[in-house]
């Protein structure tokens, strides 16, 4: 465990301007990004008396090898490098309000030419407008079911609006009138696109006049003698008005706010946000987040702000006018700032004092304690299943150090075809997705195995590792570490742009799908690498068996383990990774190999088909019509096709549905 006095920087070279600093551990990755008024005093705080730190400071301040800083000229300057230094190395010890879930939200389509209605989740994307997000889906759908009868806009996937048009009938919500059926032109592409404008403006928060609107309709018909248009209006007035009581009123006069409120403890806050637009509650979200350092609610709101509307980097119309908060930050004036330029107008950052604002944000404070205290119950058991897994594998498995970092290695196959692999990482016993790699095996001849085949992939990944160390500055029959530190180049970063390689970091532990032969294939490889710090096991599928390198019997660890859980869980995500990218791949081959026949169809032609249709099945139901819509395609070489494809329909066989693997 590192030192903190050992990479302290010497007195009065840290300057006392603003500016941003990270914390780097002793392989060079991030892991702390934070700014400061003032970087001396800030940083020399972290190295006063360890043991008065908070406990996830001193976690991070011993865990780092070095420290690094860049002065900027204003607080807005460090709030945007700030926010952009945590999105790109993503640093453990920072607070991160990220969701664990996804939250559904209505987008209405406006970059098509004709708008589509439908729940999406996800991140946002551009020329799509979204309102919520909302706790769950089906409340939305509820929602839209009410609103479709007043404002009959499209919600169909572009295939189901491709096919009711060339068919020239449209689906049932158009014979239900829930959708005005532009696919058959009964409306123009103008006068549907003010359908959706209408909608977008009900959910915005014009009711009033939409209401408004309706009645004078009804009662100009119910005065033409129109009954029956009149009658229909009621029933539109009537929906709209159910819609409606499904959204709170909470201020008359169409407050355009973001409410925030938190619950908090020495190591973890809550935080729940209400989004009222137009005066009424439109969505609700909320995080539970570590704390790193004796921080205050105003630096709770600082880091919530800086992070959450730094996600809406295209488009500020998601930031509202106010953000109320429960305590204002040091830096308000840099913060509205910063959220003004970003929204193209004022932002007010205040805390409510009286009257409904108070009354909301107190409500919102109230979930927040709620939440904290759920995720509390849930959290001890997460966490303490996490560190008792990791604590009977070092015991089980004799490691010298708890299993932090897992990779684990799976092949997949169909009888020596299509042979692929993949690597699944896991850190602090948590999927780390981001560092996943998969790879194509390319000696797949006759007599090779899985043996082969998992000592050619742990040889390709301990060498890039090996490689990467030598081209950061280390000599090849050295020591890595201690090289690359001599010429102060972290090992595992890449010089010239100062981020992690691919491979740049050895696991703990290297898991394997297999068992004895598995095992001995992989260790012979490390063995041949010179690689003796990285332990190795095997997890047989058939009873669940641990085989150790070297042991002619294997290590059974109980059923009830949490250990075995997690070695489980490792092994069972590898090979979904490998599953799906041999699919994928296996998918392709199929699609080009009935197809290199064809005269006139060289591979762009080919790779054009195959974006378009998606599979060798549909390619196979398309016409020569639907053929020509791919761009280089002309009819001769469409009827080619169709008729190539017809004389190539395979007979019917039997698939095992685990495998996918054709049986004979």
């Amino acid at each position: 465990m590192p030192d903190p006095s050992t990479y302290r920087p010497a007195t009065g070279t840290i300057p006392l301007e603003p500016g941003v600093y990270r914390f780097r551990d002793e392989r060079g990755r991030v892991i702390y990004v934070g700014k400061a008024k003032s970087l001396r005093q800030r940083l020399n705080s972290y190295f006063a008396d360890v043991s008065a730190l908070h406990p996830r400071t001193r976690q991070m301040v011993t865990s780092a090898g070095s420290v690094e800083w860049t002065v900027v000229r204003t607080e807005v300057e460090a709030l945007q490098l700030e926010y952009t230094w945590i999105k790109e190395f993503d640093p453990r010890f920072n607070v991160k309000y990220r969701d664990d879930k996804s939250y559904p939200s209505l987008a209405v389509t406006l970059y098509e030419e004709y708008p589509r209605l439908q729940v999406m989740r996800g991140p946002k994307r551009k020329g799509v407008r979204y309102f919520g997000p909302y706790s769950h889906a089906w409340a939305i759908r509820e929602t839209l079911d009410l609103l479709l009868r007043v404002f009959p806009a499209r919600t169909c996937s572009a295939g189901v609006f491709k096919r009711a048009g060339q068919v020239g009938r449209p689906c049932l919500l158009g014979y239900i009138d829930k959708c005005s059926a532009p696919c058959v032109g009964r409306v123009s592409a103008e006068q549907h696109r003010e359908i959706v404008e209408d909608f977008c403006d009900f959910m915005a928060g014009k009711t009033d006049i939409m209401v408004k609107r309706l009645q004078r309709q009804m009662q100009q018909a119910s005065h033409n003698l129109e009954f029956e248009r009149a009658a229909r209006l009621r029933d539109d007035l009537g929906a709209l008005n159910r819609a409606l009581e499904k959204q709170a009123v909470v201020f008359g006069d169409g407050t355009d706010a973001d409410v925030v409120a938190f619950a908090e403890d020495d190591l973890e806050a809550a935080v729940q946000v209400f989004h009222v637009r137009g005066g009424r509650v439109r969505g609700q979200r909320g995080w539970v987040v570590d704390k790193l350092d004796e921080m205050t609610t105003g630096d709770l709101v600082e880091q919530f702000i800086t992070q959450f509307y730094g996600i809406f980097e295209d488009d500020g119309s998601e930031i509202p006018r106010e953000v109320l908060v429960p305590e204002v930050p040091d830096d308000n004036g840099a913060l509205a700032e910063w959220l003004g330029e970003r929204r193209g107008s004022r932002v007010l950052i205040r805390v409510p004092q009286r009257g409904d604002k108070r009354a909301l944000a107190e409500t919102v404070a109230r979930n927040a304690a709620q939440s904290l205290n759920q995720h509390k119950l849930k959290r001890a058991s997460d966490l303490t299943a996490r560190s008792r897994a990791m604590g009977e594998l070092q015991e089980s498995l004799e490691l010298p150090t708890s299993p932090l970092r897992i990779e684990c290695f799976d092949i997949s196959h169909v009888q020596g075809t299509n042979v692929v692999a993949s690597m699944v990482v896991f850190e602090d016993g948590l999927a780390r997705r981001s560092e996943y790699r998969r790879f194509a095996l390319r000696d797949t001849s006759a007599g090779t195995g899985d043996p082969d085949w998992i000592a050619e992939v742990v040889r390709r990944r301990f060498a890039r590792y090996l490689d990467e160390q030598v081209e950061s500055g280390a000599d090849a029959d050295s020591d890595p570490a201690a090289e690359l530190a001599s010429v102060g180049v972290p090992p595992g970063i890449d010089p010239s742009t100062g981020r992690p390689k691919k491979f740049a970091y050895a696991p703990n532990l290297l898991v394997v799908d297999g068992g004895a032969p598995q095992v001995a294939a992989a260790q012979a490889v490390l063995d041949d690498l010179r690689i003796e710090d990285v332990a190795l096991v095997g997890l047989a599928k058939r009873l669940e068996e641990v085989w150790l390198p070297g042991q002619v019997y294997p290590a059974i660890l109980p059923r009830t383990s949490e250990g075995l859980y997690l070695l489980q869980r490792v092994r069972d995500e590898a090979h979904r990774f490998a599953i799906t990218y041999h699919r994928q791949k296996r998918s392709k081959a199929m699609t080009t190999s009935a197809l290199d026949d064809i005269a006139g169809l060289g591979e762009t032609r080919r790779k054009a088909l195959l974006r378009r249709f998606g599979s060798l099945r549909r390619l196979r139901a398309a016409s020569v019509e639907d053929l020509l819509e791919v761009p280089g395609i002309g009819r001769r070489t469409a009827e080619a096709i169709v008729e190539a494809l017809a004389a190539d329909v395979p007979p019917a066989a039997a698939v095992n549905v685990m495998t996918g693997e054709v049986i004979s």
